[in-house]
């Protein structure tokens, strides 16, 4: 089994490279979209359209590209020589693919309170929100390309 999943180690790290952009960028988009959609008035047409943005959004990007990613991360992690676990880095870098999971976790809660128009959050809110998973993704691009420690 090993050495199968050293023959596909190139084709497991694109996969999950590319359900980690894929993930970013819903990630990163979702939260503008609820700074938009606290700008218009609950139950109008606008406010609908953003429910459906939102919901498709996070339904047919982001669930299954964290998913995806997660799985082939995992798979990775699982490889022999890929990762010496007595380095500090790979702590870091899960702790904070930890801390994107949670924060995805917020992001969907958040959904399903503007679906139900329920949203009590103010723009400014979300546009600081709007920041965390790009200083998260910094830290685990640096973890992983720089291995600082």
């Amino acid at each position: 089994m090993n050495e199968f999943l050293i023959g596909l180690r190139d084709w497991i790290t694109a996969i999950h490279v590319i359900a980690v952009i894929a993930w970013m960028g819903g990630m990163l988009y979702l939260p503008r979209l609820y700074v938009y959609h606290t700008q218009v008035e609950p139950g109008s047409a606008q406010s609908e359209l953003f429910k459906v943005m939102e919901r498709r959004l996070l339904r047919a990007i982001i669930n299954p590209a964290m998913a995806v990613a997660f799985v082939f991360g995992i798979i990775l992690l699982a490889g022999p020589g890929v990762i010496e676990w007595g380095v500090g880095w790979i702590w870091v870098k899960l702790a904070a693919v930890l801390g994107m999971g949670a924060v995805h976790g917020f992001y969907a809660r958040w959904r399903r309170d503007f679906a139900a128009d329920l949203n009590k959050r103010s723009e400014r809110f979300y546009r600081a929100w709007n920041e965390v998973p790009t200083v998260l993704m910094i830290v685990i691009v640096i973890m992983v390309i720089v291995r600082p420690f």
